[in-house]
């Protein structure tokens, strides 16, 4: 069974998920066009971080940016040998929730154009494709999307 929960991005299964994460985009983006937060960056008060774990491994990593006027998805990611268990959807069904409760009206995020198993994730839960938002500047890698809660 799938458990989601906030954490602290500092705790070792967390951050060596997260780690992860960046040497992936890192292997698959330039430098310009990775928008990543570092672990540090998602202790900030306004972002609430989620780990998802299956009995005492923690397996999966999502947060929710609060901005103004919307939520931004960061740090999905599920370890490999955890794909296809439904840890992703548990961790987004798990933000929406979180935006929900802070009453944005919007969810957005920025991902990468190769990544076809997140976009695919993000549209099965409603998302849409939109421009540029935020701080973001247009990267042929990235692709933006957004869903009205």
């Amino acid at each position: 069974m799938i458990i989601v929960e906030r954490s602290d991005p500092r705790e070792a299964g967390a951050a060596t998920l997260l780690q992860q994460s960046h040497a992936l985009m890192e292997s698959l983006f330039p430098p310009e066009d990775n928008f990543y937060l570092d672990v540090e960056s998602l202790t900030a008060p306004h972002i609430h971080f989620f780990t998802a774990r299956d009995g005492d491994l923690i397996c999966g990593t999502g947060a929710l940016a609060v901005k103004d006027g919307y939520g931004e998805v960061k740090s999905m990611f599920v370890a490999e040998e955890a794909r296809g268990k439904g840890v992703a959807d548990a961790l987004l069904r798990q933000i929406e929730d979180q935006a929900r409760e802070e009453n944005l009206p919007l969810l957005k995020l920025e991902t990468g154009n190769v990544l076809h198993a997140a976009h695919r994730l993000y549209r099965r839960h409603g998302f849409t494709d939109c421009g540029v938002f935020g701080a973001y500047k247009a990267a042929n890698s990235s692709i933006f999307m957004e869903k009205t809660l």
